[in-house]
């Protein structure tokens, strides 16, 4: 078995969809229109794992959470980039490119290497190296 995809509603369907192509090589398939909904999403596929989708739909209210605080529920994406010299450089180039960082490059206490960062509308998003654990 296998999670087939995880989905997060947006604000900005296709600013989310660039910053995951542009950062991690997501590809996209065409904009799916439900015009009587008013529904629209993509389906991002990754070069392995799961599939993320990216869907938009005026009527559904703001979470209201803080990107700043833990909650109950679903809390980061999580992708392995590589080395940690592969999550240094793309959290530097994040932080250049004026997305926030919330903590590292660390090593975590269970053995990770990782950089925690938001995406544009204030999702947490791990970054990790490659772990054997």
């Amino acid at each position: 078995m296998k999670i087939e995809h995880i989905a997060i509603w947006c604000k900005d369907l296709e600013n989310m969809r660039s910053f995951y192509q542009v950062y991690f090589n997501a590809r996209s398939n065409q904009k799916y229109t439900n015009a009587e909904k008013g529904f629209e999403s993509y389906f991002l596929s990754f070069d392995e794992g799961s599939r993320l989708e990216l869907m938009k739909m005026s009527t559904i209210p703001d979470s209201g959470v803080d990107p700043y605080q833990q909650v109950v529920g679903l809390t980061h994406l999580a992708f392995t980039v590589g080395t940690e010299k592969d999550v240094d450089l793309l959290t530097d180039q994040l932080e250049k490119d004026g997305f926030e960082v919330l903590s590292g490059p660390r090593r975590t206490g269970d053995g990770y290497y990782e950089a925690l960062i938001l995406d544009p509308e204030g999702n947490r998003v791990e970054i990790t190296a490659i772990n054997d654990i």
